[in-house]
Order: C-alpha cells, then sequence, then structure tokens
C-alpha cells in the first residue's frame, strides 16, 4: 500500500491537456496494474478515499473505476471492496478428444479445486427429460460447480445425469468422470454445441467478470458405448480464458460422395 499515495498523487491531475479526469486516473491505474505496481488480488482505497487522495469528486472516480471494472482489469466484490483482478493464462482445450476439466488442468500442471453451488437429486426439467430420455417418475442427478484452476474460475458448469448413472451425486469430489469410470459408466463419445453468450449479472459474480463479459456456453451429451446416454452438461467458460482448438482435414474423395 505505499505506492498508493505516489499512484493517486493530486499532481498527476492539475494539467490541462491530458482528457477527461476520470481516463486520467483509470489510466494510472491501469497502467500501475500492467508494470506490476498494483498486483492480482491487491484491494485498492475505497472510492471516498481515492477522491480524497487526487482532489477528485467521488463521480469522477466512480466513473474510473467503473471503466476499469468493465474492462477486467478491476473486480468489485459486493461488502468488501474493489481488487485488482488476477491475471488470466489463456487455456487451449482440443474439441477432438472427450476429456473432464480435472484432466485438462492436470496435464498443464494447475491445481484443480471446485467451488460447489448444488448436489442434490431433483425431478428432471423438460430439457433434462428429452436430452437424457428419461421415462415417467425418473430422477436426475444435478451437479453445479464453479471449476477453478489455480485459484482463478474459469468455468460454471451444470451436469445433469439419470439416478440409475448417479445414485447418490454428493460422491463426485474433484472429478465427475473418476466417479463414473469407478462404477464402470464412463463415457465414450459426447456431442457439443458451442456458442457465444454475453455473462449475467449472477455468473459474472461467480466467474469475477464484468457483467455482459463475453463467454462460451457450450452443450455436452455423452454417451456409453452401448449409446446409452450418460449426461447431459451445460457449462458457461470464461471468454478470456478460453481457446477451443480443432484439427480439420480434407476428406477423401470417397468421403465426399453424395449418395
Amino acid at each position: 500500500m505505499s505506492r498508493i499515495p505516489d499512484l493517486f498523487a493530486p499532481e498527476a491531475f492539475e494539467a490541462h491537456d491530458g482528457g477527461p479526469l476520470y481516463l486520467r486516473l483509470s489510466r494510472r491505474i491501469s497502467e500501475a496494474i500492467e508494470a506490476g505496481a498494483l498486483e492480482p488480488g491487491e484491494v485498492l482505497p475505497s472510492e471516498r478515499e481515492m477522491a480524497h487522495l487526487t482532489g477528485l469528486s467521488r463521480v469522477t472516480v466512480r466513473k474510473a473505476v467503473q471503466a476499469l471494472v468493465s474492462s477486467g482489469h478491476l473486480v468489485q466484490r459486493r461488502g468488501s471492496g474493489t481488487y485488482v483482478a488476477p491475471r488470466v493464462e489463456r487455456v487451449e482445450q482440443a474439441l477432438s478428444l472427450l476429456t473432464s476439466f480435472s484432466e485438462d488442468m492436470a496435464r498443464r500442471g494447475k491445481r484443480v479445486t471446485s467451488v460447489w453451488l448444488a448436489r442434490a437429486l431433483h425431478s428432471p426439467s423438460p430439457e433434462e427429460t428429452m436430452a437424457l430420455g428419461l421415462a415417467a417418475g425418473d430422477r436426475v442427478a444435478r451437479l453445479e460447480r464453479v471449476r477453478e484452476a489455480d485459484g482463478v474460475p474459469l468455468a460454471i458448469e451444470r451436469a445433469s445425469l439419470p439416478v440409475s448413472i448417479l445414485p447418490d451425486p454428493v460422491v463426485v469430489g474433484s472429478s465427475l468422470y473418476e466417479v463414473l469410470a469407478a462404477r464402470g459408466l464412463q463415457p465414450s463419445r459426447a456431442v457439443q454445441r458451442i456458442s457465444a453468450a454475453n455473462i449475467g449479472a449472477a455468473d459474472a459474480e461467480l466467474l469475477g467478470v464484468p457483467v455482459g463479459a463475453a463467454g462460451l456456453r457450450i452443450e455436452r451429451i455423452s454417451y456409453l458405448p452401448t449409446g446409452r446416454v450418460v449426461e447431459f452438461t451445460r457449462s458457461l467458460y470464461r471468454g478470456d480464458a478460453y481457446d477451443f482448438a480443432a484439427e480439420l482435414r480434407i476428406p477423401a474423395p470417397e468421403e465426399g460422395r453424395t449418395q
């Protein structure tokens, strides 16, 4: 915090040719973050304190802070304060492999954690009934969690499975696929659909990103070798942290023929 007085010194805002005051303040903070003078996770003074240090109005300070929250440089935690956002290393995942989040991160040497939001049995929604091929009276196991790598939230995962596949969702710890493998029910193939999404307020707070930030919405239906549906998962990934890559090839002439 010893750097704070220099960062918010009022002399920096006395010149009249540096553009709007809120932009000058936001630029000073963002430059300090990029230079490492403000570190990820570091708390900033309150708006009242920043206004006092800089000699600017609280309206100007608030506008500067909101601009940095929108750009992803800062995060605000209700009742706690404003913090420098964690640095996010982009992750690339191959679309040709059916792997779990835990496996993906472990291969990269990252520490995987989950913040559980829900693990329980429910009556299925119409969407779950159709995706999982359920009959009347069937129930589903729902798993909802925030997936983190090295403490940084990367995705929100909402999985639904037939109770016949997962009778007790509480047994799932770090990896769902490990539990399924132990039961001899690990999926062998899946169909995924990926679409762009703007992250809503509730999910943005869980992922530590601005409301409306770019995200990737992924729906996955996974199958056993017998063709039986084992999993219906809807995930929301941070757009600033995830890249999905696919290898493409030109089909052989016989593959390209029409019937």
